[in-house]
């Protein structure tokens, strides 16, 4: 055994005995150790281990495990991302506005005009006017794989994060 087995032995050791020991002696949930009670002590020692011990042990034992469950977030495909776009309210109030506007004759659409690359990991996804002749770019926006949304500032050529974007909306109305 190299001195690391040694060790992780000894820390498990301690890490499962000296608070099944302590709660024996001292007593479980206030109760001292009666005669009454020490027949029932091996069911006693199950529930402290598993009350006790198991999380203390596995979350020591399972640091690894749990980052890894966390960087394998759900990543989005290109439908949802479509949609999360589609459904963000300042897109809904501006579609009903065009249409309004034009009396139906102008439609607002989303289509999603880039799929993730290695070099750029997110969705793009265009809202535009959709007239009988040609279609016209409202608003530029790229979902990440996980679904977060930034909107294209056209001014400045880079994307912005949506709170942003909505103060600059306030701000040219």
């Amino acid at each position: 055994m190299t001195s690391t087995h040694v060790i992780k032995d000894i820390c498990m050791k301690r890490i499962i005995w000296y608070p099944l020991m302590s709660a024996l002696l001292i007593g479980v949930h206030g109760q001292g150790m009666s005669p009454a009670s020490a027949g029932n002590t091996q069911s006693t020692a199950k529930q402290i281990h598993k009350e006790l011990v198991q999380p203390q042990l596995l979350a020591r034992l399972h640091k690894t495990n749990t980052v890894n469950v966390s960087q394998t977030a759900k990543e989005i495909d290109e439908k949802t991302a479509r949609s999360l776009v589609w459904n963000l309210p300042q897109v809904q109030r501006k579609a009903r506005t065009i249409q309004r506007l034009s009396r139906g004759a102008i439609k607002v659409d989303a289509i999603v005009d880039g799929l993730p690359t290695p070099d750029d990991p997110h969705y793009k996804v265009r809202i535009y006017e959709d007239q009988p002749d040609h279609n016209t770019t409202i608003y530029w926006f790229r979902v990440s794989k996980t679904g977060v949304i930034e909107a294209l500032d056209v001014i400045e050529n880079q994307y912005i994060s949506l709170e942003a974007w909505t103060e600059q909306l306030r701000r040219r109305r």
